[in-house]
């Protein structure tokens, strides 16, 4: 296996790595909810990981075996299904802190409108 195989590895792990500090801090609590994290992770990657496969098998698209690690599940690399796991990690982590600093200027506007001090 040559540094090559790890293409895939390193974007999903900038992924991680640049969205699971939001987390702690702006305190969303996605990840100390486990079960709501799973479940949306299994109904968001789903349908593409089924589609993956099949357009995988139906040739349609193929993935290059010098780029990415040489396990495979159904035909995709281990890679291509983690992607299925971070990106919709990413995207949750991501839009709960958009959404809790969207709420907080709403409620700190709210305030100021209201004549109210902080």
């Amino acid at each position: 296996m040559s540094p090559q195989h790890l293409s895939y590895l390193p974007m999903l792990v900038f992924c991680l790595a640049g969205t699971l500090p939001l987390d702690p801090a702006f305190r969303s609590q996605v990840l100390r909810q486990p079960a709501h994290l799973m479940a949306t992770i299994v109904l968001a990657a789903s349908p593409f990981l089924l589609w993956d496969v099949w357009a995988t098998h139906a040739g349609h698209w193929r993935f290059d075996r010098h780029q990415t690690l040489p396990w495979r599940v159904a035909g995709l690399p281990l890679e291509e299904i983690a992607f299925f796991v971070v990106i919709p990690i990413a995207a949750i982590l991501t839009y709960e802190a958009v959404r809790r600093v969207h709420d907080r200027r709403h409620q700190d506007n709210n305030t100021r409108q209201s004549g109210r001090c902080p």
